[in-house]
């Protein structure tokens, strides 16, 4: 690993690129009708995706950096799921036709925070609404602390075939600074439960850079969650952005690892894991040899989405729920953020489409690139242009940050064929941001580059 590069670049706030153009060039100029004619065109012999927000927990994680808000009642939880039931009703009679879905996946918040009942109805919709295939993938993000059993056997009935499981770690230490108290025992009930009822692919989430947490504290983590032998494990940046996220301002600033040690963390987990017989999938995936993901990347078929990486190739995503974000062939959409305003739309039977962005022949040229450097570490500058009728050269938009990296060995590019160096795959966004036509216009603040 190159952990000299950490310094130098490592303080970069860029993207992660699970888009492009990222989310915070989205704007109101794409509305509900522009969602609703796109949604007219939809490919219906094609796979689509689903991806439905639930934005409730019954207690908040400071380091959190998602939609969600917490509840210790029921109801609104009912009510919100009624909303989602609607919502897709409205959007597969705007489509006209049932359409073939490949992948759902239910994100948060706390999706598994709805009664087995409710999750039920909600399986239910989305079968009579759309055509979910027979090999569809349908996965759920859990919080191990309050996953019951009767919501294990909803999950094993409605055909859930994928979990991804919160972990962050098992440092006490850290789980107290993050209001974060889960144990290893609660994690391997739950994995344990899950199989036994037919949802037999786990992924773990697991943090680095938290408040306290140590090189030494990772590198016992993963110890204990390669035990479990998940099947993929998703390895984040903590992403410290308190003017964002308000409850973040609960952990002190001064607790936090620095980007040297940001990094050492990083690497440390990427080494135990690799040695634990896992495949290191782009920047910060994991997975074991014979899974679809470690197939997708030998195969040069991997992708990239709003949940990560991804061997779904499916061109359109429908987002439901508040906040959730759909991808149409012609651009993206994203629905009113606070909750009430998105179930206020659905009530009225309208789309809740506040926001979006239609492509430009620019843009469709730039995602190619930026998603295959994501990806495969690697683009062959030559070929993706001769896809898009452009000249190699007017890909590159910053060229004294590619200059800087190629000088210090981050990248080599040779004949168009530009490679991410061995050791430096961390700094994979800084070497897709060089391809980003929209980063100098932007006033987002994102997360460290390390």
């Amino acid at each position: 690993m190159r952990s000299d590069l950490a310094k130098p670049y490592g303080q970069d706030r860029l993207p992660r690129y699970t888009s492009y153009p990222t989310a915070p060039h989205f704007s109101p100029a794409i509305c509900e009708d522009d969602h609703k004619g796109w949604l007219r065109s939809v490919p219906v012999r094609q796979p689509a995706s689903i991806y439905l927000h639930v934005p409730f927990c019954r207690s908040m994680c400071w380091y959190c950096g998602c939609h969600t808000s917490v509840t210790k009642q029921d109801d609104p939880i009912a009510i919100y799921a009624a909303g989602l039931r609607t919502e897709a009703q409205l959007v597969a009679e705007t489509i006209g036709e049932r359409l073939p879905i490949s992948h759902i996946h239910f994100g948060g918040g706390t999706p598994t925070i709805m009664a087995p009942e409710m999750f039920a109805d909600l399986i239910g919709t989305l079968r009579r609404s759309f055509c979910v295939l027979g090999n569809a993938e349908i996965a759920i993000e859990i919080d191990p602390r309050t996953l019951t059993k009767p919501m294990i056997e909803a999950l094993g009935y409605c055909g859930v075939n994928r979990a991804s499981l919160g972990v962050q770690s098992f440092d006490p230490a850290v789980q107290r600074a993050i209001n974060r108290l889960q144990s290893l025992e609660q994690t391997a009930v739950s994995v344990e439960r899950l199989r036994r009822a037919g949802v037999g692919r786990i992924n773990f989430d697991l943090l680095y850079g938290l408040p306290l947490q140590t090189v030494d504290s990772c590198m016992d983590t993963v110890a204990k969650c390669v035990q479990l032998r998940p099947d993929r494990f998703s390895v984040f940046g903590y992403a410290h952005i308190p003017s964002f996220k308000k409850h973040q301002r609960k952990i002190a600033e001064g607790t936090l690892p620095d980007s040297i040690e940001r990094h050492l963390q990083s690497e440390t987990i990427a080494e135990a894991l690799l040695d634990a017989g896992y495949v290191r999938i782009g920047l910060d995936h994991f997975a074991l040899p014979d899974d679809k993901l470690a197939v997708a990347r030998q195969e040069g078929k991997l992708r990239r989405n709003f949940q990560g990486y991804t061997d779904d190739s499916a061109e359109t995503l429908i987002g439901l729920g508040a906040s959730a974000i759909g991808r149409m062939p012609q651009g993206f959409v994203q629905n009113a953020v606070p909750t009430r305003d998105f179930l206020a739309r659905i009530s009225e039977r309208r789309l809740a489409t506040v926001k979006g962005y239609k492509f430009t022949e620019e843009d469709r040229f730039r995602a190619d690139i930026i998603e295959r450097i994501m990806c495969d570490l690697a683009v062959d500058l030559r070929q993706v242009s001769r896809l898009h009728g452009r000249d190699p050269q007017s890909a590159i938009v910053d060229r004294q940050r590619l200059d800087s990296m190629i000088a210090d060995g981050v990248v080599t590019m040779t004949d168009d064929r530009l490679r991410v160096s061995e050791g430096a795959a961390f700094l994979v966004r800084s070497v897709a941001s060089a391809f980003d036509a929209h980063l100098a216009r932007s006033a987002a603040t994102h997360s460290r580059a390390v």
